[in-house]
């Protein structure tokens, strides 16, 4: 988001008038109020919107296919800051504060590097026992029904697929510790104040089998709604900025490759039990 700051409109002076003796207006008390009061709604409106993009609502882009077909590379989200957040003694009476639950989508901090941003699917909430069995997901002991997940591969994959496993691919040091001190009888357990998250995209998303649990202070919010879609590349939405490919593309093709479809879609989670 970007805020233009507004010109100040310059006072016209009359110069002119007293280089010729004349004897200058006195100047308009109510049109300086007007000003003023002018200048002071633009402020307060970008304090306020300020506040709002950054406290209760944020956007973000998805630059990878991890939640397909849920979720689109190119799909720009709002995402809602205060449905997780920490209740107070008092504000927990008053805002509508939700409970992590089983199925929701999440935004949150990428454990491994705070600086990323991941989406995926809360699959375990603490307590719960998981695993998964040639591709099917099993959640304390039965197996589950997920309308929403896709598997876009046909092989078998030892440990992406009967999870969990032994690792046959890097996996991180979070990875390794859920491995070693949170598997008890075949299942992942997942301990309190963290969560088990899974792409919808299940045989290509980097997820909690590859890095462990998302502690509860990662999470930042849930997405609300998909402003607008557009059909660009990882390589460009994941750049820190508007790359000059990105931005040629989007004059060549704006009407085109927008997926108008999914304008002003709203995202809700699945009720997973």
């Amino acid at each position: 988001m970007k805020i233009v700051d507004q010109d100040d409109i310059p006072v016209a002076q009359e110069i002119t008038a007293v280089a010729a003796g004349e004897r200058p207006e006195a100047p308009d008390p109510p049109r300086q109020y007007s000003q003023r009061g002018f200048l002071a709604q633009w402020t307060v409106t970008v304090i306020l919107l300020l506040f709002g993009t950054t406290t209760l609502v944020q956007a973000f882009v998805i630059p990878t296919g991890s939640m397909e077909d849920t979720l689109l590379v190119g799909d720009h989200l709002l995402v809602d800051k205060l449905s997780y957040a920490p209740a107070g003694p008092v504000s927990r009476y008053l805002l509508p504060y939700d409970q992590i639950k089983r199925g929701d989508i999440i935004v949150f901090r990428y454990p491994v590097d705070i600086s990323q941003t991941f989406v995926k699917r809360a699959m375990g909430v603490p307590g719960d026992h998981l695993h998964l069995q040639d591709k099917a997901l099993f959640l304390n002991g039965k197996a589950l029904n997920e309308p929403y997940a896709y598997h876009k591969t046909e092989y078998i994959d030892s440990y992406r697929d009967n999870f969990p496993n032994d690792p046959n691919v890097p996996v991180s040091e979070g990875a390794h510790d859920m491995l070693a001190n949170h598997v008890q009888g075949g299942d992942v357990v997942v301990p309190p104040n963290c969560y088990f998250a899974m792409g919808d995209n299940r045989d290509s998303s980097l997820d909690s089998r590859y890095w462990g649990f998302v502690p509860r202070d990662n999470i930042i919010g849930k997405p609300l709604i998909v402003y607008w879609s557009y059909d660009a590349s990882t390589e460009d939405l994941s750049s820190p900025g508007l790359t000059l490919n990105h931005m040629v593309d989007l004059i060549e093709h704006f009407p085109t490759k927008t997926r108008w479809k999914r304008t002003f879609r709203l995202i809700h989670g699945y009720p997973v039990k």
